[in-house]
């Protein structure tokens, strides 16, 4: 067929969350980017369950926070974990998330973590991408291949409709299509880590109030248990009739059309009962992380860097956090104020988060998939040995699976000590969790959160740019920071603050916070180089 040709500041590949949510960040930017997805945007095997808040503190940048709220989960339902025996079995842990869902703010974030599932959060990602102006989503176009040199790259796509292949122009491609991509490959990148950890099965059934057949209540997840250990889980969907059925253990990769499924449903329901099956889709669970996040002018984020157990929920959350760490960087490289190693800090911040999550949501696979030196034989037995198995595994895994279930500090406290685009203040940070977090304003930390005085959030301030903070009434002397940033078109803002308290929080009159809402640089005095601090934090720093 006839070719065509496009050209295009930055191409996305990829139509999923990862790759809509960088579109739509580049939109809120004014970013003109182009999407293409080979499919027709529709969702089949929806993954994806759960918005961590810091992806509700972005989706509350973008105005859509309260869409996901209302699109999710409704309010009142808990997000409660158990592990039984069977739904209408016996009950041997709980475990109560009661950060999770709701709409009251919580002391370090305005955003609690929702579950939102990937078939309501993609449209509404979608949506507020095709919003913008600048944004162009394509859908029914392959990616096939491409070429790149120092001044762009060139694509070669596939029209699925009309066979029609075309090239499209870019001065930069981001790979965000999962982790059959074949981008790294191209571009030499292996990955480490295990390829298998396990083979599984996700059924997806229909059950109206699946509730009110068994008399364990309303849960987010129940985990199903047998003699031979945890062997299933049933998650809500949308928290009234989809659930999804997820069977582990598989020694081999399952074939669909091989296992019953009705089998699976009885057994972790405990009886029979009126339902739908809407799916059967086989996944292998993996464990690997990219040795690089991409070559010259091509950058990959989400799965195709990183693919790990959904234990935790880190996945998509992950993702998100890439293309909000990349966003920023594009603009400013299109914009002409990125000096020549701030594309290259993805990289070194975002691999290290990378491999501190796979590995967590490793340490959770193996949480999740606990073996025990001998079957649980008695454990789905009406008998004091039964009684007494589950109560002891109880106490357990209630210790255990919190640290799975829980993970604020996951979500919150990632920081990016190592980079080369902020500007040590030699204060040794606090510990990483993974449950709690502690709020802390260290360089390369998130910015923490506080409520201002008009009822705004702390965290409303950033995004669009740089953002300095400046306690203590006004006092402290900005110009010379202003005149480097306006000197090299950085986009910069001075925000006073007056209250004590948030000085407290943030511990220097003057806290220089970068557009991914990072901290870059902090002090109780101007700097006496300020243009070396804006070169470092955009990457002029050589």
């Amino acid at each position: 067929m006839d070719r065509g040709d496009v050209t295009v500041p930055v191409l996305i590949i990829g139509g999923g969350p990862i790759g809509l949510g960088l579109a739509a960040d580049l939109g809120w930017r004014g970013v003109e980017c182009l999407l293409i997805e080979k499919n027709d945007g529709t969702i089949y095997h929806p993954r994806a369950d759960t918005e961590n808040c810091r992806t509700m503190e972005f989706c509350r940048r973008w105005g859509i926070a309260e869409k996901v709220r209302a699109a999710g989960t409704p309010p009142d339902f808990p997000r409660t974990v158990i592990i039984v025996t069977a739904l209408t079995g016996f009950e041997i842990a709980r475990i109560e998330r009661p950060t999770h869902g709701g709409e009251a703010p919580l002391p370090y974030t305005p955003e609690r973590t929702q579950r939102c599932n990937q078939i309501r959060f993609d449209p509404i990602l979608r949506e507020l991408a095709e919003s913008f102006p600048s944004v162009r989503l394509r859908y029914k176009c392959r990616f096939e291949s491409f070429v790149q040199n120092a001044d762009g790259v060139t694509a070669e796509v596939t029209d699925v409709v009309s066979g029609r292949r075309e090239r499209i122009h870019a001065q930069y491609m981001i790979a965000c299509c999962g982790g059959q991509s074949s981008v790294a490959k191209s571009l030499g990148i292996g990955f480490d880590g295990e390829p298998v950890l396990d083979h599984n099965v996700n059924i997806m059934f229909r059950v109206p109030e699946l509730w009110k057949y068994h008399d364990k209540g309303k849960c987010a997840f129940n985990f199903i248990m047998g003699p031979e250990g945890n062997w299933g889980n049933v998650m809500e969907v949308n928290g009234d009739d989809l659930w999804r059925l997820g069977v582990s253990g598989f020694d081999e990769p399952v074939d669909p059309k091989k296992i019953d499924p009705h089998h699976y449903i009885r057994r972790a329901i405990g009886t029979d009962i009126p339902y739908e099956i809407i799916s059967v889709n086989p996944w292998t669970c993996r464990s690997l992380v990219a040795k690089s996040y991409g070559r010259g002018r091509v950058f990959l984020a989400g799965d195709a860097v990183h693919q790990h157990s959904p234990a935790g929920g880190i996945g998509m959350n992950t993702g998100m956090g890439d293309v909000v760490d990349l966003s920023w960087k594009l603009d400013a490289a299109l914009s002409g104020w990125a000096g020549p190693d701030l594309l290259a800090s993805y990289e070194a911040e975002r691999l290290p988060v990378g491999r501190r999550n796979v590995r967590v949501a490793t340490e959770n696979f193996f949480l999740s998939r606990q073996q025990f030196d001998e079957p649980l034989t008695p454990i789905v037995d009406a008998t004091p040995a039964g009684e007494a198995l589950r109560r002891e595994l109880g106490k357990s895994l209630v210790e255990q699976r919190s640290k799975v279930h829980i993970f604020d500090g996951m979500a919150l406290g990632y920081r990016y000590d190592q980079s080369p685009i902020i500007w040590p203040d030699g204060v040794t940070p606090p510990p990483e969790m993974k449950t709690d977090y502690i709020a802390n304003a260290c360089v390369g930390a998130r910015a923490p959160h506080a409520w201002l005085a008009d009822g705004r959030s702390i965290l409303d301030l950033f995004g669009r740019g740089f953002v300095l903070l400046r306690f203590g009434g006004g006092e402290a002397d900005t110009a010379g920071l202003e005149k480097a940033a306006r000197a090299h078109g950085v986009p910069f803002t001075v925000c006073d603050i007056a209250d004590p308290e948030i000085q407290k929080l943030y511990e220097r009159r003057l806290v220089l916070v970068r557009p991914d809402g990072h901290v870059g640089w902090r002090d109780d005095a101007p700097p006496a180089d300020p243009a070396a601090v804006i070169d470092r934090l955009r990457g002029a720093a050589t």
